[in-house]
């Protein structure tokens, strides 16, 4: 499929409950190989746009076009597990899994995501982190062409959660997919992105991070203390960061990557 056409494109999209609007005008394109990140505070209408995407949720007004066939695999942002249900990581892959699953596809999906340790563990016994890589499992085993990401980090630590952008970055490169993800965490998902939507219940402002990073309607919903620390700076690479932010060169792909400097700062 050629990588400039639209798996997922949403136009002028309002949606309205009984008479209140919660999003409007909303526009967004979802290509393969691109990160685009949803970002805004709470009630901003992310939850919602997400659900139109996904053909959840009939827009009041505006369209939504998919590719034919598009294959979707959906990563929630929390999932509850009654501890009292014995469950083991293999039996929850399987569970709703697509019909003709090989046999040995959990294992090797749980390995793609640095998981593979975990698959004869309880759900009830992993930590959060590895938690977070069988939701992702569970979202690839779909062989999706469009992953969507609620909040991929939640509850794993600061280490943690640069080795799973780095993962869903490497899943990109690798599986050619789109990817959208839904995000608090500024700082790091602004330098994991290729494309920033800014959302107040409507598109404040959207486009490269660098760019949304100083406009003024980010800076008004954020703070400028926000807007201040957001180094942002975009250069080809010729090295690689490690996960304490030394230098590792001698590693060219010849792409574009932003860097985000700045203390993590999250917002509920």
């Amino acid at each position: 499929m050629n990588s400039l056409i639209p798996l997922i494109e949403v136009k002028n999209v309002d949606v309205s409950y009984s008479g209140h609007c919660v999003l409007s005008g909303a526009n967004v394109v979802v290509r393969r190989g691109e990160i685009v990140t949803l970002i805004g505070p709470n009630g901003a209408g992310k939850t919602t746009l997400v659900r139109v995407m996904l053909g959840l949720l009939r827009p009041t007004v505006g369209t939504v076009s998919r590719q034919p066939g598009l294959s979707i695999g959906y990563m929630p942002q929390r999932l509850s597990i009654d501890p009292a249900l014995p469950i083991t990581v293999k039996r929850f892959l399987q569970l709703g899994s697509p019909q003709g699953l090989r046999k040995d596809q959990c294992a090797e999906v749980l390995e793609e995501v640095g998981a593979g340790h975990v698959i004869a563990q309880p759900m009830q016994g992993i930590s959060g982190g590895e938690l977070q890589r069988v939701l992702l499992a569970r979202a690839l085993l779909r062989e999706p062409d469009v992953l969507v990401l609620d909040e991929p980090v939640q509850g794993v630590d600061l280490t943690g959660q640069a080795e799973l952008y780095r993962l869903i970055e490497g899943i990109r490169e690798h599986r050619n997919v789109g990817v959208v993800m839904v995000s608090h965490d500024l700082h790091v998902v602004m330098a994991q992105t290729d494309h920033v939507i800014c959302l107040n219940q409507h598109v404040c402002c959207a486009g490269h991070p660098s760019a949304v990073s100083v406009h003024p309607e980010f800076v008004a919903l954020f703070g400028t203390d926000v807007a201040s620390t957001l180094a942002v700076y975009a250069h080809k690479h010729d090295h690689e960061h490690t996960l304490d932010g030394h230098v590792e060169e001698g590693h060219v792909d010849g792409r574009e990557h932003v860097h985000v400097h700045g203390e993590s700062c999250h917002h509920g």
